[in-house]
């Protein structure tokens, strides 16, 4: 509900006892199973980060999912973010995929990935695990954002997809987090090497199926075997390795779209690859296999902040667009068809880029979903890039999602979305006519109203922003 008369002014308001946590059930395609469900949070600002680095769209998109059950920590605090089985425990290790093979737009935005590496950083119950930063370029990449292959002639100048060109990956781990839990991996110069099974010293690649998946140690030395999981000297800890898939949604010269899918690239070795890598009738394979064979991610995210419709490598800037938004989920298939039909088709007008017309675009999509289909879908549900079967969520980055719950005899607080400072009041009575004022100009996102439920009286708040 907006109030007053500022535009970025949002209102939400809670009751203590109500079911601010609770999942909404999945919606079911007509053949029974479960619709795949995305969100796509929209209007994200330019971030801000003067008062840290939560960054908003992020913020926004994990509340989202968080209200469909989708929570990111794993936890019984009973933070509105958490669940006993929620995605990443406090003890696990966290390789988050990015794309930097190129530089300027055409890699993926670092305040993104600045965004959730802090959300890790602050799990409730006290973060013990290490993050890492992985990329395979094929020989092109650079986690510092001075790859040669930028299209702009070969310049080693630093060029990260950031509000500030400087703060490249290495950026964030070297100067800004500074911190033994958040590393960098970068495997091109392993790229032509080969592990066997049982090998658990040598950093490159190993084959199942049709595809490779890495194998190496991170900056504190966990050996990770990405199909297998963690190997401890002894034995395989899969539950403990998770990785988080950040696309960049643009242009591709061969395979006409970008998206989480054809991202996976970067997870393999394309070198003596038994498939052709740009071959639609068999790029589908190849993706669906790291899916399936190798592991899922245990959550994509596609920047869809700038878009380069007309280029591969985000540069020139002209061949990209500005659309402030982020879309997630677990099926990839329904991110980059939905991605490509709303985001990306609308801005290059490229029939290419369009998954309902036959093409490269199409023809890998429908490889991909019968490969991992014929293996048992992702976490046991079909994956689909029909329209008719893909049920969109729509969060809109300016509106305060605020979550409230009691811990003994304190009420706590936290929300996103809105621009800070917040103010938050509270008042027994849902329209607000004397409210009390519990914090005023707040660049905080959480807040505990100390003993606010010690009587058993109902509390409404609300949250609003500048």
């Amino acid at each position: 509900m907006r109030t007053g008369t500022d535009r970025r002014t949002f209102l939400k308001t809670a009751a203590i006892g109500s079911l601010a946590l609770a999942a909404r059930p999945r919606i079911m395609a007509g053949d029974g199973g479960p619709r795949p469900l995305l969100h796509r949070v929209h209007h994200v600002p330019p971030p801000d980060f003067t008062h840290g680095n939560r960054h908003p769209g992020v913020e926004s998109l994990l509340f989202a999912l968080a209200g469909d059950g989708r929570r990111f920590y794993r936890t019984a605090s009973g933070h509105p973010l958490g669940s006993p089985d929620g995605l990443i425990a406090p003890d696990d290790t966290v390789v988050i995929k990015v794309n930097a093979q190129w530089k300027y737009r055409g890699c993926t935005n670092s305040d993104v990935v600045r965004g959730i590496v802090q959300r890790i950083l602050d799990h409730p119950d006290g973060f013990t695990g290490e993050v890492v930063i992985y990329e395979n370029g094929q020989g092109r990449g650079s986690l510092n954002c001075d790859t040669t292959s930028g299209c702009d002639g070969g310049s080693r100048e630093i060029h990260a997809n950031a509000e500030n060109e400087r703060h490249s990956f290495t950026w964030l781990v070297e100067e800004l987090f500074q911190d033994g839990r958040v590393g960098q991996k970068e495997m091109d110069d392993h790229r032509g090497t080969f592990v066997d099974e049982g090998d658990h010293d040598t950093e490159g690649f190993r084959r199942v199926g049709n595809v490779t998946y890495p194998c190496f140690f991170t900056p504190k030395g966990t050996r990770v075997e990405l199909r297998e999981g963690i190997w401890t000297g002894s034995g395989y800890d899969s539950d403990h390795l998770k990785w988080i898939n950040v696309a960049v949604l643009k242009d591709h010269k061969d395979l006409n779209v970008t998206g989480v899918l054809k991202h996976v690239y970067g997870i393999i070795t394309t070198t003596d690859s038994p498939l052709p890598i740009h071959d639609p009738n068999h790029a589908g394979t190849i993706m669906g296999e790291v899916f399936t064979l190798v592991r899922a991610p245990v959550l994509n995210i596609l920047d869809c902040i700038w878009v380069s419709h007309a280029s591969l490598c985000g540069y020139p800037p002209d061949t990209t667009t500005r659309r402030d938004m982020l879309v997630a989920g677990t099926d990839p298939c329904a991110i980059d068809a939905w991605a490509a039909r709303h985001i990306l088709y609308p801005i290059s007008g490229d029939p290419a880029h369009d998954p309902d017309i036959p093409g490269y675009f199409r023809t890998y999509l429908l490889g991909t979903r019968d490969t991992i289909n014929d293996h048992g879908g992702i976490d046991g549900v079909p994956v689909t890039f029909d329209e008719a079967d893909i049920d969109a969520r729509h969060v809109d980055q300016r509106k305060v999602d605020l979550r409230v719950w009691k811990s003994g005899d304190d009420v706590k607080l936290s929300w996103a979305g809105g621009a800070g400072p917040w103010r938050v009041e509270k008042d027994n009575d849902p329209t607000f006519p004397a409210p009390q004022v519990i914090a005023d100009a707040t660049w905080e996102t959480d807040l505990v109203d100390a003993g606010a439920a010690t009587d058993g009286e109902t509390w409404f708040y609300r949250v609003t922003g500048s």
